[in-house]
C-alpha cells in the first residue's frame, strides 16, 4: 500500500475505532460527555487527514480477496481513492465533525447513558459513510449502503419514547428498503451477466463498448431504484420529512453528508454504466425534476421549519437527479457538495432557534432578528444559497444543473427546475420572513445559543461564501448569460412574493391560497402519497402480517398442540402398565420374547 490509499484508510480507521470503543467500554460510553470528546478527536484527526487527502489530490487502488473462489476472487474489498472520494471524504468528515461539536451543546440536557449512545451510533454513521464513498465495488457499497441505512433508522429513533420517533424511523428503514431490494437485485445481475462488482473492470468495459449485455437497461434501472429510496426521490420521497422528528444535528447530518446523498452519489459513481442505458438516463432526468417541482409546492405550505428544510432537501436532491439523468453527472455532484454546507448550516441554525423559542412552528415564532442577530444572519446566508444569489455556493451549481438539463434538450424537466428555483426562494425566504422579522408571538425565551453551536454555524457560512467566490474565480461552470438572468429574475420574483405576502402585507396569504384552492389542498395533505402508502401498509402488509399470524397461531401451533395432547394422552395410558409388582414385567418379558419368536418364523 502507499501513501495515496494509507491516508483515506486512516480517515476510515479512526472513526470506526472510535465506535468499537464506545460499543465495547461501557462505562466510556455511559461517561456521556467523555464519549462525545473521544467522538470528536477521532473525527477531527479524520477531517485533517481527509483534507490533506483532497489537497494532494491523491488517486489509487487497493483492494484485497474477499470471497475467493477457484478461478479467483468473486469479490474484493479495499478503497478507490479519485476526485470524486476525496471531495465526499473531506464533506462527510467536516460536516460530521461540525455536527458532533454542536450537539455537545444541543444535547446538553441528555442523560449520559443516552449522550454516550448517541456519539456511538454518530461514530458508526460515520464509518459506514465513509466506507461507502471508498467503496471499489458494487458488493462492499451495498454491505455499507445498508449500514448507513441502519444508523438512520437508530439516529431518527433516538428518542424512541416518542412514538412519531418510533414511526418515523420505522417508516424511513421500510421505504429505503422498497429501493434496496431493486439495487441488490441489480447488482447481482450484473455480476452474473460481467463475472465482477468492481467498479475499475466494469468502467473499463464499458469504455472498451465490450459491456453489451442483455438487459442492461433493466439491471441500470433496478440499481438506480436503490437511488431512489435513499435519495428520496418519487415516489419513495414520503420517509424523509418524517425523518425530522429526530435529533436536528441527526437532520443535518443525514440531510447534508450521509443518507441522502448516498444515492446521488451512487449515480455519479456508476455513470460510466448509465450512459450506456439513455432510456434510463432519461427517466432519472424526468424523475428527478418532477421530485424537485412536487416538493418545493409542499415546502410553500409547510409551517415547521424543519420540515420545510426537509422538503427543501427532497427538491435539491431531484435538481442533482435531474442533473445526472442530462448526462451531467459533474454539475449534480457539484449541487451535492454546495449544498452539503449550505443545507448543514440551514439546519443547524434552525436547531438553534429551535432550542431556545422551544417550537418548530414558524408562525410561533417572529422578531428573531432582535433576539439573535448571528443566528438570523447565518440563516440568511444559507437561504440565499439555496435561492441561487451570486456569488454564493449555491447559484454556481444551480446553474450548471440548468444548464446541463437545457444542453440535454430536456424542455420539460427545464421548465420544471426554472419553476422550482422561483418557489425555492419563495418558502425560504418566507421562513424568513415571518421567524426573523415578523411580528414576534412570544414563544420560548429567544437568546443566541451557546459557542459551541454558533461556531460551526459561523464555519459553515465562511465555506459557503468562501466556496462561492473559489467557484466564481475558477469559471469552470460558467452558464449562458440568457440563463444566469433568467435564474436571477426567479430567484428576485420568489423574493418579492415572499416579501409582498409575509412581510408588507400587500398580498393576503389566505386569499393567495385560495385563488389555488385545489393546490393548495393537495399540497397540505402531501398530494394523499402518504396517505396511499399508508393505506397499503395497513391494508397489505398488515393485513398479511394478520394472516401468517392466524397460521401460525391456528395450523401450525394447532398441530403441534395435538401431536402434544396425543403424546401426553399415550403417556397417561402407558404409565398404568408400571404397578410395581415384578412378576408382571417376567410375563411382559416373556410374552414380548414369544411375539418375537412367532414374528420371526412367520417372515422365514
Amino acid at each position: 500500500m502507499t501513501l495515496p490509499t494509507v491516508l483515506p484508510l486512516l480517515v476510515w480507521v479512526l472513526p470506526f475505532a472510535a465506535f468499537v470503543l464506545l460499543a465495547v467500554v461501557a462505562p466510556l460510553r455511559r461517561a456521556g460527555p467523555r464519549a462525545g470528546l473521544l467522538s470528536i478527536g477521532a473525527m477531527g484527526v479524520a477531517f485533517m487527514a481527509a483534507l490533506v487527502v483532497w489537497v494532494e489530490d491523491f488517486r489509487g487502488e487497493a483492494t484485497w480477496s474477499w470471497i475467493p473462489s477457484d478461478g479467483g476472487p468473486i469479490a474484493t474489498v479495499g478503497v478507490l481513492v479519485d476526485p470524486v472520494s476525496n471531495a465526499m471524504l473531506v464533506l462527510v468528515t467536516l460536516v460530521s465533525l461540525l455536527v458532533q461539536v454542536y450537539s455537545l451543546a444541543y444535547l446538553g440536557d441528555e442523560p449520559p447513558a443516552s449522550l454516550g449512545r448517541y456519539y456511538t451510533y454518530q461514530s458508526l454513521f460515520a464509518v459506514s459513510m465513509l466506507g461507502l464513498v471508498l467503496s471499489p465495488g458494487f458488493l462492499q457499497m451495498f454491505v455499507f449502503w445498508e449500514l448507513v441505512g441502519l444508523c438512520s433508522y437508530l439516529l431518527i429513533g433516538y428518542w424512541y419514547e416518542r412514538p412519531a420517533a418510533a414511526r418515523a424511523a420505522v417508516k424511513a428503514f421500510w421505504i429505503t428498503k422498497l429501493g434496496d431490494v431493486g439495487f441488490v437485485i441489480g447488482i447481482v445481475l450484473l455480476w452474473s451477466a460481467t463475472g465482477t462488482f468492481d467498479f475499475g473492470e466494469l468502467f473499463a468495459k464499458a469504455q472498451e463498448h465490450a459491456l453489451a449485455i442483455d438487459r442492461l437497461g433493466t439491471i441500470m434501472f433496478l440499481i438506480y431504484l436503490g437511488a431512489v429510496g435513499k435519495s428520496a426521490q418519487f415516489p419513495l420521497h414520503v420517509w424523509l420529512p418524517d425523518a425530522m422528528e429526530g435529533p436536528t444535528p441527526v437532520s443535518a447530518l443525514i440531510h447534508a453528508a450521509t443518507m441522502v446523498t448516498a444515492g446521488v452519489f451512487m449515480v455519479t459513481r456508476a455513470e460510466p454504466l448509465f450512459a450506456l442505458v439513455p432510456e434510463v438516463l432519461t427517466l432519472i432526468g424526468w424523475v428527478g425534476a418532477f421530485t424537485a417541482l412536487l416538493a418545493a409546492t409542499m415546502a410553500c405550505v409547510e409551517s415547521d421549519i424543519k420540515r420545510v428544510l426537509a422538503y427543501s432537501t427532497v427538491s435539491q436532491l431531484g435538481y442533482m437527479m435531474a442533473a445526472a439523468g442530462a448526462g451531467a453527472a459533474d454539475a449534480g455532484f457539484l449541487h451535492l457538495l454546495t449544498h452539503g454546507l449550505f443545507k448543514a448550516l440551514l439546519f443547524l441554525a434552525a436547531g438553534a432557534v429551535i432550542h431556545t423559542v422551544g417550537t418548530n412552528d414558524i408562525f410561533r415564532m417572529g422578531g428573531l432578528f432582535r433576539a439573535m442577530p448571528q443566528t438570523a444572519l447565518v440563516f440568511i446566508v444559507g437561504t440565499l444559497a439555496l435561492a441561487g444569489v451570486p456569488p454564493l455556493a449555491g447559484f454556481f451549481s444551480k446553474e450548471a444543473v440548468l444548464s446541463g438539463v437545457w444542453e440535454a434538450q430536456l424542455t420539460g424537466p427545464f421548465l420544471m427546475l426554472a419553476l422550482t428555483a422561483l418557489l425555492t426562494a419563495f418558502y425560504m425566504f418566507r421562513v424568513v420572513f415571518v421567524a426573523f422579522f415578523g411580528r414576534a408571538f412570544g414563544a420560548g425565551h429567544p437568546h443566541e445559543a451557546p459557542w459551541l453551536m454558533r461556531g460551526p454555524l459561523w464555519l459553515l457560512a465562511a465555506l459557503t461564501v468562501a466556496v462561492g467566490i473559489r467557484l466564481a474565480m475558477g469559471g469552470e461552470h460558467e452558464a449562458p448569460a440568457w440563463l444566469v438572468s433568467l435564474s436571477l429574475a426567479l430567484a428576485f420574483a420568489g423574493f418579492a412574493l415572499a416579501w409582498a405576502m409575509y412581510q408588507r402585507g400587500v398580498v393576503d396569504p389566505a386569499t393567495f391560497a385560495s385563488a389555488l384552492a385545489p393546490l393548495d389542498f393537495l399540497a397540505r395533505r402531501r398530494y394523499g402519497i402518504d396517505a396511499l402508502y399508508g393505506g397499503l401498509y395497513r391494508g397489505l402488509v398488515l393485513g398479511f402480517a394478520r394472516l401468517i399470524g392466524w397460521i401460525d397461531r391456528y395450523l401450525v401451533d394447532g398441530v403441534l398442540n395435538v401431536l402434544s395432547a396425543l403424546t401426553l394422552r399415550g403417556g397417561d395410558g402407558l404409565r398404568r402398565i408400571q404397578n410395581g409388582r415384578p412378576q408382571d414385567y417376567v410375563y411382559g418379558v416373556a410374552f414380548g420374547v414369544l411375539l418375537l419368536i412367532v414374528w420371526a418364523q412367520l417372515w422365514r
